[in-house]
């Protein structure tokens, strides 16, 4: 089946025709996890090229897409850059913007390309910080009820939906997030419109042609902005931080707060899996399993890493497992070379949604074949931690998880062993980042940030 959805991709074809006006000449959804569709659209005589952003599939919204909506199109009356929008759809759930052109990174571009367009961002970041707050408060625009609680409101959004849809132990936000309650994040009454997950664009010769998602968006600390596209920075690369922090006070004529900076930088690598741990552990039949547990490794080693960093710990490595093979390790591998050939190269099938769901079972195959070799000296590994941290050793892996959930709670209001539990997470997560791909792959390579140092 190349659309899980055919009858969503009908009704958006009919909102076009009778709600844009004009024919569709092309339309098709996006190969990947969340349902979003491309459209050509010929009116008198012109073709406008469309997407149409539905709603996730895999976690509740932080913010509601009207929401969504409502901040894009505000932005882009008041001359921020970002794609036009033309209209609500009201099953299924999405709302119709024009398409950028132009790249979201600068693969193939020169290195004043690169420094240019970055520039150029600052200089929207500032634009947009300077807007004034209270008219996009009036419009629904979601805001703190101080202004100095305008920096904690992302993080409580967050907590809300991870407290709704918790399905299973995750001692490790709850550790975070313990720490979090203690040290809240402060703003010093700053308030500006923020488009919060930065760093994320369309840009072409040295120019911003749009500002993209912004589903987080929200009226909040500007410190947050400065702080968020860090993680992103990982995979494309904007340049050296403190130089870029130097021309944003200059372009804004404000102050950074580095110190706020480090705190909303550590809180923002919680959130994939504030969000998806859920999907995490009990994914649905369209869940892209292996994005999600990629994106919540990842981010987790960030947050250990952030945190060493703003408590001044010195981090501790782990030893690399040896891999053992299995029973089924014949089979899992075997698994994985067919499902590759299906996804890839020349006898990959031809439709193009297939692939990418082929791709996304490839890997989870690879996963799997890799905790057959090795999952269970992790777990073990694992294990040895919690019998020093608890004095004794739990039954089995998931019955520590329950367990190191326990420990962490009762210390969450005193934080007496932070800077041991701080220890003990990042050679989990270094264990778990481990397990989702063989070594040297895309999936287990860790691409540490830009440190404050």
């Amino acid at each position: 089946m190349t659309d899980p959805r055919p009858r969503d991709t009908e009704r958006v074809r009919r909102w076009l025709t009778d709600e844009f006006g004009g024919s569709v000449r092309s339309l098709a959804r996006q190969p990947r996890w969340r349902p979003v569709w491309f459209a050509d659209v010929e009116r008198d005589g012109t073709i406008h090229q469309l997407v149409v952003r539905g709603e996730r599939t895999d976690m509740p919204l932080i913010l509601p897409l009207r929401h969504e909506m409502t901040l894009q199109a505000m932005l882009h009356d008041h001359g921020i850059p970002t794609p036009a929008v033309h209209g609500w759809i009201d099953e299924p759930a999405a709302y119709v913007m024009d398409r950028v052109g132009g790249q979201q990174d600068f693969t193939g571009c020169s290195e004043t390309q690169r420094a240019a367009a970055v520039d150029d961002y600052l200089q929207i970041l500032a634009r947009m910080h300077a807007l004034d707050v209270e008219e996009f408060a009036a419009a629904g625009i979601r805001r703190a009820a101080t202004p100095e609680q305008s920096g904690a409101l992302g993080l409580a959004l967050y907590e809300d939906v991870y407290r709704r849809t918790k399905n299973g132990a995750d001692p490790f936000m709850e550790f975070c997030l313990g720490w979090l309650h203690r040290h809240p994040l402060r703003s010093q009454g700053r308030e500006s419109v923020i488009c919060w997950d930065s760093g994320q664009f369309h840009q072409a010769d040295g120019h911003i042609l749009a500002l993209l998602d912004l589903e987080i968006g929200h009226i909040g600390d500007p410190m947050m902005d400065l702080a968020a596209w860090r993680m992103r920075d990982t995979i494309v690369g904007y340049g050296d931080f403190p130089a870029l922090y130097a021309r944003y006070e200059q372009l804004s004529g404000t102050p950074i707060d580095l110190h706020a900076i480090m705190g909303h930088h550590f809180m923002f690598t919680l959130t994939n899996q504030l969000a998806l741990g859920q999907a995490v552990r009990r994914p649905g039949a369209e869940t892209d399993l292996m994005t999600n547990m990629q994106w919540c490794c990842e981010t987790n080693l960030f947050a250990t890493e952030a945190l060493a960093e703003l408590l001044e710990v010195e981090l501790p490595t782990i030893d690399e497992p040896a891999p053992s093979p299995g029973r089924a390790s014949t089979a899992v591998e075997h698994l994985a070379e067919v499902l590759r050939s299906l996804s890839v190269g020349e006898t990959a099938v031809d439709d193009e949604f297939l692939r990418y769901r082929l791709r996304a079972l490839f890997r989870e195959a690879r996963h799997a074949a890799r905790a057959v070799e090795v999952g269970a000296a992790l777990s073990e590994d694992d294990l040895d931690d919690l019998a020093a941290l608890l004095g004794h050793r739990p039954a089995d892996w998931a019955t520590g998880e329950a367990e190191l959930e326990a420990f962490v709670l009762a210390d969450a209001p005193h934080g007496a062993h932070d800077e041991e539990l701080l220890r003990l997470f990042h050679r989990r997560n270094l264990r778990a980042h481990r397990l989702l791909g063989p070594p040297g792959s895309a999936m287990a390579t860790h691409l540490p940030i830009q440190s404050f140092r």
